[in-house]
């Protein structure tokens, strides 16, 4: 087998520990996050070791809230705004990882994925002596929630395509179509920031959300454009969109072979098109490196304990 797909097949965890700080957007306290190197086969998980080392798998299964970030839980403990980081480890590879926080929320840090990237990098990548499987899309789904659509369909590797629609004309209409490696990723994706609109911004402290965004970590736009900050691209708001997406599919705990497209979508769009291609096994089939044949080969196999039944109904504010 060539190397190539060798490292393809074969899980990853960190080669060493890394570890950031920041504030969390929302709650505006500060988080200290560490990174650990993780077994084979033991997926991506985060230990909140101030609730007592509660440790919540990094699955879909586990989503608990969608109000303006993604939530995961377990025994009554929660850990927000996963997605940023989620798309670094996606991109990244990395299999198996213990993620230690302090707090409640994920740091914000400069309100993009590239802290996070640059992070991993540091790490490194240690490969480890177990298979990875593929998820791949073999039939189109699609779904609409609210006149919100998403789709996927067959795709050799990961491809994004999100339009944004704002009736906000410093935003309005914004449309992007990539496909997903690690290089277009940290190029076109990574840098682009969280964004929110002036005229949400008191209701958000209101409700007690968004206490930690500053002008470093969280684009502002009113009528004429962003008042805070210099874009980073003209159409930053739906490349972050694209990047939330692949952070929110990381959750299905492995790597995505699909086209995802999405229209004026948001978390709970993101989690009801992974939540209908979970309950349709016809859509999707594994693949996976086999160690007698030079090619992949279908596994036919029972699907993987990651799609085991969701639990409770996520709650969801618009995004």
């Amino acid at each position: 087998m060539s190397s190539a797909r060798s490292r393809l097949f074969q899980q990853n965890t960190i080669a060493h520990s890394a570890a950031i700080d920041g504030v969390g957007i929302h709650s505006g306290r500060p988080v200290e996050l560490r990174l650990h190197p993780a077994p084979a086969n033991s997926g991506i998980r985060f230990r909140r070791i101030d609730s007592g080392g509660v440790e919540i798998p990094a699955l879909a299964s586990h989503i608990c809230s969608l109000e303006l970030a993604t939530t995961l839980g377990r025994d009554d403990v929660t850990v927000s705004t996963v997605e940023h980081l989620m798309a670094a480890i996606y991109i990244a590879q990395i299999d198996n990882l213990l993620i230690e926080v302090d707090g409640s929320e994920v740091p914000i840090l400069d309100g993009s994925a590239i802290p996070y990237c640059r992070l991993l990098e540091a790490a490194g990548t240690r490969r480890q002596n177990a298979s990875r499987r593929i998820l791949v899309v073999t039939e189109p789904l699609e779904i609409e929630v609210d006149g919100k659509r998403a789709r996927i369909s067959p795709y050799p590797g990961l491809r994004v395509s999100y339009l944004l629609d704002y009736a906000l004309p410093s935003i309005g209409r914004q449309a992007i179509d990539f496909t997903i490696d690690p290089e277009t990723f940290l190029q076109e994706l990574a840098p682009a920031r969280t964004f929110a609109l002036m005229s949400d911004i008191e209701q958000l402290q209101r409700s007690g959300l968004g206490l930690g965004g500053r002008e470093d970590n969280c684009v502002v736009f009113d009528t004429a454009g962003p008042i805070n900050t210099r874009l980073r691209f003209a159409d930053e708001p739906v490349r972050h969109k694209a990047l939330d997406a692949v952070g929110d599919f990381a959750l299905l705990g492995c790597p995505v072979w699909g086209h995802l497209e999405v229209e004026r979508g948001g978390h709970l769009v993101h989690f009801r098109l992974i939540e209908h291609l979970k309950r349709n096994r016809q859509a999707w089939t594994w693949i996976r490196a086999d160690a007698s044949e030079d090619l992949p080969i279908t596994d036919l196999g029972e699907a993987s304990p990651l799609f085991a039944d969701a639990g409770p109904e996520p709650t969801a504010a618009s995004s």
